[in-house]
C-alpha cells in the first residue's frame, strides 16, 4: 500500500520531488499512525464492502486513494441492526481473507481496516467469530472513550492480541460530555492520558468526535463554517492537543469529520501573483470541496493533526493531497535536521523568506520528514491543486 498508488512511477515523478514510499499493516506504528490519511467510515450493514475492494474500486475506481477504512457498528446503524451488522461484517472480512489467502487478491492492496465497536466485549466476540480472518484487521475504533470504559476497551485488545497472536491497534474517540464540558475537561483528559500512556504501544491514533460534541450543545455547523469557528469545540480541540500533542509523550491526533458532500468537483485556480501558495477558490455553495473544507484541513495541519475522518469517498483525494509535503517544508526540514547536531541557533531558510531555529523547529522538521515518507514531497512548482487535477486526469 502507498498513497496515490493509482499513479504510475512516471506519473509520480512528474508531480513528486520525493515519491511516497510503500508500507503495510505490519509497518512501524509511527508510519501507520501518519499513513491513515482520510479514514472512510462505512456502516456495518453495507453488503458491498468486500466486492468494492476485490473489484478494484479502492485502487482506481470510486474509492481510489483510500488507505484506511472503518466498518462501523455504532452510531451509523440502528440498535436493532447490531446483530445483522456483526454478521455482515464478519462475512465481508472473511471474504477478503479468503481472496488474499487464495492469492486472488494481494494483501498489499488492502486498506487498513478497523471496526468501530459499541462496547469492549464486542472485541472478543468479533475476533473469535472472525477466526483466521482477524489477521486482515488492523484494529478497533473505540467510541465514547472515557475514564470508566477506557481500560476495559484496551484490556480486551491486549487480551485478543495475546490469545490469537495478533497486532491490533486501538483508536479511541474523545467525544463525551466529560471531555467537552469545561468543569470536568482537565481532570478527564489527564485521567484519559494516564490510561493511554499505560497502553501506548497499541494506541495508533486519537480521534475527535466533533459531531457528538456539537450535539451536546444543540449545534450543527453549516457548510461555510469550519469546526474551529465553533468556540466550544475549538477550545476543546486546543486542550486535547495540549494533552496529546506534546513531544515528550506524543500521540497522533486526526482531524474531526467534515459532514458535507456533493457530486461535483472544485473549480480552483492560481492567483496571478508570484506567490505560488496563494489560491483563489470558486465553489458552488454545496460543493464537497467548498473552501471551508480546505480551510479546515489546513487548520487541522496547523494545529498538529494528521489525516481526517471522512464519510464520503469524494473526500479521499482532497484530504490525502493536502497532507502531501511541500518542497519548501521538506527543504527546510532537511536543513534543520542537518544542523541539529553540528550547530544551534538560527539559520536562514534556503528560500530566503524565513528563519529556521534549529532547536525549536527540530520536532516539526522530524514530523515533516516522517510525513514525506508517507505522502511524498511535491516538486517546487507543484501544489495540492496540481495533484488533485492530476488525479482527475488519471480517472477521466
Amino acid at each position: 500500500m502507498r498513497h496515490f498508488q493509482y499513479l504510475s512511477d512516471d506519473q509520480c515523478k512528474s508531480i513528486f520531488h520525493v515519491s511516497p514510499e510503500s508500507w503495510n499493516k505490519d509497518s512501524p506504528k509511527e508510519i501507520l499512525a501518519n499513513a491513515l490519511g482520510g479514514t472512510l467510515y462505512m456502516p456495518g450493514t453495507r453488503t458491498q464492502i468486500s466486492n468494492d475492494i476485490l473489484t478494484g474500486k479502492f485502487l482506481n475506481g470510486q474509492y481510489a486513494g483510500l488507505t484506511s477504512m472503518v466498518i462501523c457498528l455504532e452510531d451509523s446503524i440502528s440498535d436493532d441492526e447490531v446483530e445483522s451488522a456483526e454478521i455482515n461484517s464478519i462475512v465481508q472480512l472473511q471474504t477478503l481473507y479468503t481472496a488474499v489467502r487464495s492469492m486472488q487478491f494481494s494483501q498489499s492492496n488492502l486498506p487498513l481496516i478497523f471496526i468501530r465497536v459499541r462496547n469492549p466485549f464486542q472485541i472478543k466476540k468479533l475476533v473469535g467469530d472472525l477466526g483466521a480472518a482477524s489477521t486482515i484487521l488492523s484494529g478497533f475504533v473505540l467510541p465514547k472513550f472515557n475514564v470508566d470504559n477506557g481500560k476495559e476497551f484496551l484490556d480486551q485488545i491486549v487480551m485478543v492480541n495475546n490469545t490469537y497472536g495478533l497486532s491490533l491497534y486501538a483508536l479511541p474517540i474523545l467525544e463525551t460530555k466529560e471531555v467537552i464540558y469545561r468543569e470536568s475537561r482537565m481532570e478527564t483528559l489527564l485521567s484519559i492520558k494516564k490510561i493511554l500512556d499505560l497502553y501506548d504501544e497499541i494506541i495508533l491514533n486519537i480521534r475527535i468526535g466533533a459531531t457528538d460534541f456539537s450535539g451536546l450543545f444543540g449545534i450543527r455547523r453549516d457548510c461555510n463554517t469550519v469546526i474551529y469557528d465553533i468556540a466550544v469545540i475549538r477550545d476543546c480541540i486546543a486542550d486535547i492537543m495540549n494533552f496529546f500533542g506534546r513531544v515528550d509523550q506524543e500521540y497522533v491526533v486526526s482531524g474531526p469529520v467534515w459532514e458535507y458532500f456533493q457530486s461535483s468537483g472544485p473549480n480552483m485556480k492560481h492567483n496571478n501573483t508570484n506567490d505560488r501558495n496563494r489560491l483563489e477558490f470558486s465553489f458552488p455553495i454545496d460543493n464537497e470541496y467548498h473552501e471551508a473544507f480546505i480551510q479546515e484541513i489546513l487548520l487541522d495541519k496547523s494545529n498538529g493533526m494528521v489525516g481526517k475522518t471522512i464519510i464520503h469517498p469524494s473526500h479521499i483525494k482532497l484530504v490525502n493531497a493536502l497532507n502531501a509535503v511541500t518542497h519548501e517544508e521538506y527543504m527546510d526540514s532537511l536543513s534543520i535536521m542537518h544542523h541539529f547536531h553540528s550547530q544551534n541557533g538560527v539559520i536562514a531558510s534556503v528560500f530566503h523568506n524565513k528563519m529556521n531555529e534549529v532547536k525549536p523547529h527540530y520536532h516539526w522538521a522530524r514530523k515533516i520528514l516522517l510525513k514525506s515518507k508517507v505522502y511524498g514531497v511535491l516538486h517546487e512548482q507543484q501544489s495540492f491543486i496540481q495533484l488533485l487535477q492530476f488525479n482527475e486526469r488519471v480517472h477521466l
